[in-house]
């Protein structure tokens, strides 16, 4: 058993000592090429395996000069990525901050974001409800419109009727004004006088010239003409609510019985006709057609203002 394992160990310090190439030897040796090699000592310990395994040898001496100062595949293919992502650095920020959505990670290779998509849909969404949105206030404002001119319409029919109210009433109005029976207003005997006359005064006295015009006092109906004693000529107006103006003294008639007067157009005009002294108007206003009234604080009521 002895003389078995001796032999062993003795080969195995053969065959190293054989495969150790010294650092001097290994500087002395040099190829074809004038290349000096270096053997590390623990490649040649490899090269010295035993029979039956794999022997890992790098033979580095194998490239030729153009090649040497290249680096390999693997380093190649590391520095191409990082010169694309640099590339899409330079053209596009890493990070991108979005208006709503905070910040954005770029794409390395193409430089684009996900805020890009999704701004276009945005945009493209917006588009959308903006022109849905113009439609609906154009239709709105159509519908503004109508319902303007529907208001315009109606305002103007209440407007139509009011103003036919108001013509109206400025009609009555017109009938029932007041005004002076002669200009200027002079007077010469009032109400209740005593002197030249049988009794009392029943009526206003307006001195005038003959022929001076005698105005109707307001809106009415005439209902009579004619010579009444010592009235003399004398006209008789009945107003809308029964009271009758008589005109007397006239030296001549403008109107007929049953003509509608409007205030202040000419009846008559100035004479000195029946019971008289000179050229007068003898005015007197009966309510209902009953007994005279004194005329002064009815024609003060209706706006007629007499000197006093």
């Amino acid at each position: 058993m002895g003389n078995h394992r001796a032999p062993t160990r003795a080969s195995r310090r053969a065959s190293r000592n054989a495969v150790s190439v010294t650092p001097e030897a290994s500087r002395s040796t040099t190829p074809a090429a004038g290349r000096r090699i270096a053997a590390k000592p623990e490649k040649a310990a490899r090269t010295a395996s035993p029979a039956g395994r794999r022997v890992d040898s790098r033979h580095s001496g194998s490239r030729g000069k153009l090649f040497r100062g290249l680096p390999s595949l693997p380093a190649l293919g590391g520095v191409a990525a990082l010169a694309i992502a640099m590339g899409g650095a330079l053209q596009t920020p890493t990070e991108l901050v979005s208006h709503d959505r905070g910040v954005l990670q770029a794409n390395a290779l193409s430089g684009s974001t996900a805020a890009s998509s999704s701004d276009l849909l945005s945009n493209r969404n917006g588009i959308s409800r903006d022109s849905r949105r113009d439609a609906l206030a154009d239709s709105s404002d159509v519908d503004l419109v109508a319902a303007a001119e529907q208001q315009a319409r109606q305002r103007n029919a209440q407007l139509a009727k009011f103003a036919s109210r108001v013509e109206q009433q400025s009609k009555k109005m017109a009938i029932n004004l007041w005004v002076a029976p002669t200009d200027p207003v002079v007077l010469t005997a009032r109400f209740g006088d005593y002197g030249l006359w049988s009794g009392f005064h029943t009526g206003l006295d307006f001195n005038g010239n003959t022929g001076d015009p005698i105005y109707a006092v307001t809106g009415g109906v005439i209902t009579s003409t004619g010579y009444d004693g010592s009235y003399g000529n004398k006209t008789v107006e009945t107003l809308p609510d029964g009271t009758e103006l008589w005109y007397c003294h006239q030296n001549q008639f403008n109107v007929s019985v049953g003509d509608v007067v409007r205030p202040g157009q000419v009846i008559g005009y100035i004479g000195a006709t029946g019971h008289v002294t000179g050229s007068h108007l003898h005015l007197e206003v009966r309510p209902g057609g009953g007994d005279p009234v004194d005329p002064y604080p009815a024609l003060e009521l209706h706006g007629v203002h007499l000197p006093p």
